[in-house]
């Protein structure tokens, strides 16, 4: 699967923000598509999660603020409400595939996409 995210840049704290990744295939059929950021000197984090049942999933610090969807084609969009300026990321977009002949989870990224949030 290959992603592509785009969508990032500067932003004043308290406005909003929408980033879109693009799939190689259908998001829907993704078992698991998602949102992780990271901060400068931070661990990557999960910002958000849907299912390809449509079960969603976000970090407690971006709840109430971002919203995860998905189009029926090939695209997931994070949007981003009252951004904050810990919010400050770059922001990864991966699918997460259940292989059953490994029983594993495999992971794919997309190169990220920087978010600047001013104060």
């Amino acid at each position: 699967v290959q992603l592509q995210a785009s969508g990032g840049g500067l932003v004043q704290a308290g406005k909003s923000l929408r980033l879109s990744c693009v799939a190689s295939r259908s998001i829907s059929s993704i078992d698991r598509a998602g949102w992780y950021r990271q901060a400068p000197g931070k661990q990557r984090e999960l910002v958000a999660e849907i299912t390809s049942g449509g079960n969603i999933k976000y970090a407690d610090s971006v709840k109430g603020r971002f919203t995860i969807s998905r189009d029926n084609e090939n695209t997931m969009y994070l949007q981003m409400n009252s951004v904050q300026t810990e919010d400050t990321a770059v922001y990864y977009c991966n699918a997460k595939i259940w292989v059953r002949g490994v029983a594993s989870w495999v992971d794919y990224w997309g190169k990220g996409t920087l978010v600047t949030v001013s104060s």
